[in-house]
């Protein structure tokens, strides 16, 4: 937790919130792929990527 305040304040003070999509959007295709990858819907995803 400690990084995600350091991120978040080095956004903050460098005026870099345009990062804050990409990170997110990162964090959800690695969900994606983490969950998915042992599931029944894994020949689903990997058509998507």
């Amino acid at each position: 937790m400690e990084f995600l305040s350091d991120l978040w304040f080095f956004m903050k003070e460098r005026k870099k919130f345009w990062l804050a999509p990409i990170i997110i959007i990162l964090l959800l295709i690695g969900l994606l792929i983490v969950f998915g990858g042992g599931s029944a819907v894994a020949p689903f995803i990997y058509t998507i990527f």
